[in-house]
C-alpha cells in the first residue's frame, strides 16, 4: 500500500498494510537543513514564503518516509491580515503589540476574504502537494481558543489569567471574540484544503487549562462550528491539545474525526472510554526520542502494542518534536513503525 493511501485511509477507519506515522512539527528546528534557512530568514519569513514554506514542508518527508506532510507555518499566521500587530520572539513565541481585552478591540478585528489576503498560503499548499507525489497534505490552524489566549495575554502564559478573566466577566465580549476567531480559522483550513490540503488539523494546544464546564460553554460551540463548515469538503479533520485528558470526552463531540492524543494519557483506555467510531492519534512522549535508541524502541513498541489490532490509529507523538532531537532518532522511529505496525490494521 503506498503512503497516498496510508495515512487517508487510518484517518478515515479503514484497513491499512501497516500503521501509518507522522510527527507534529516533524518540519523545524531538529533539522540541519531548516536550522541552515534560519542563519538567512525569520521563521516567519519562511513561513510566508511560498517556496520556502513548500520547501520546508516536503523535506522531511522524503528524508523519513513519513506518510503525511503538514504544511509549515504558524497558528499566528491568519491572525495578521485581520489586523494583528504580533511577532515571534526566538524563545518566547507570540507576542501581541496591543492585546485585546475589550469590546471595542474584538469589533476592530477583520474577517477578510481568505483567497484574497491569504495568497502565501494558498500557493505554498500548492507547492508542497505538487512536490509531494501524492503523499497527503495536511493543512492547520490554531483552535479559537489558543488564538485569543494569545491575543488576551499578549504572549505566551502560564496561568491565562486575563484569558479566563475575560471569558468569565465578559462573556459577551468573549463570544464575540471567538465568534470572529472561529470565522477566520475556518476561512484558513478552506483556502488549504481548496488548494490541495488532503486533511486538516485544528491544534487547541492550551485548552487544557480549561475545567470541563467552562470548556463546554465557551469553547466547544465554536469548535464545532468550524469542523461543521468542514464537513462538506470530506477531509479528516483531526483535534489535538495538550494536557487535556480530562476534556477527551467532550472534545470528541467536537465534529473531528480524528482525534490527538497527547502522551499523557492511555490510548487503550481511549478507545474503550470513546468507542470505535473515531480514529486516533498519538502518542509517545516527545522526550522519547532524546533518550537511547533501546528506550525509544521500547516505548514506541508499548504505544504500538497497544493499539494493536485497531483500525482508524495513526502513530505519531503526544506533542510536537523537540529541537534537540536527532533526525537519525526520526528515521528510525519511522522504520520500527512501519515494520513493526505491519499487521496492527490489516
Amino acid at each position: 500500500m503506498p503512503a497516498s493511501d496510508r495515512f487517508l485511509r487510518a484517518a478515515r477507519h479503514e484497513p491499512t498494510d501497516r500503521v501509518p506515522i507522522w510527527l507534529m512539527r516533524q518540519a523545524g528546528r531538529y533539522q540541519p537543513s531548516y536550522r541552515e534557512l534560519r542563519q538567512r530568514y525569520g521563521m516567519l519569513e519562511i513561513a510566508l514564503s511560498p517556496q520556502l514554506a513548500a520547501e520546508v514542508t516536503v523535506r522531511p518527508v522524503h528524508d523519513y518516509e513519513l506518510d503525511a506532510a503538514i504544511l509549515f507555518s504558524d497558528i499566528m499566521v491568519p491572525l495578521g491580515p485581520a489586523g494583528v500587530r504580533y511577532e515571534i520572539r526566538e524563545g518566547v513565541g507570540p507576542v501581541v503589540e496591543a492585546p485585546i481585552r475589550t469590546g471595542a478591540a474584538v469589533a476592530a478585528l477583520s474577517v477578510y476574504d481568505a483567497t484574497v489576503r491569504e495568497p502565501e498560503t494558498a500557493e505554498a499548499v500548492e507547492r508542497a502537494v505538487a512536490a509531494l507525489s501524492g503523499v497527503p497534505l495536511i493543512g492547520f490552524a490554531g483552535a479559537p481558543f489558543t488564538l485569543a489566549s494569545y491575543l488576551v495575554e499578549g504572549r505566551p502564559s502560564r496561568t491565562y489569567s486575563e484569558t479566563k478573566r475575560l471569558m468569565w466577566s465578559r462573556p459577551s465580549t468573549w463570544g464575540a471574540l471567538m465568534d470572529v476567531l472561529s470565522e477566520i480559522v475556518l476561512r484558513h483550513l478552506v483556502l488549504q484544503v481548496k488548494a490541495g490540503a488532503a486533511a486538516v488539523q485544528l491544534f487547541d494546544s492550551w485548552v487544557g487549562a480549561l475545567d470541563r464546564a467552562d470548556y463546554e460553554a465557551s469553547v466547544l460551540p465554536y469548535v464545532r462550528r468550524i469542523f461543521q463548515g468542514l464537513e462538506s469538503y470530506e477531509v479528516p479533520r483531526i483535534y489535538f491539545a495538550v494536557g487535556s485528558g480530562h476534556l477527551t470526552a467532550a472534545m470528541a463531540a467536537s465534529g473531528a474525526t480524528v482525534l490527538g492524543i497527547d502522551w499523557r494519557q492511555d490510548l487503550p483506555s481511549v478507545r474503550r472510554e470513546l468507542g470505535p467510531g473515531l480514529a486516533l492519534q498519538g502518542n509517545l512522549d516527545p522526550v522519547a526520542l532524546l533518550a537511547p535508541w533501546a528506550v525509544t524502541q521500547e516505548q514506541a513498541q508499548a504505544v504500538l502494542q497497544g493499539m494493536a489490532g485497531e483500525a482508524g490509529y495513526i502513530f505519531n507523538l503526544g506533542h510536537g518534536v523537540l529541537p534537540d532531537t536527532q533526525p537519525d532518532q526520526v528515521r528510525r522511529l519511522v522504520r520500527l513503525v512501519h515494520e513493526t505496525g505491519l499487521a496492527a490494521n490489516g
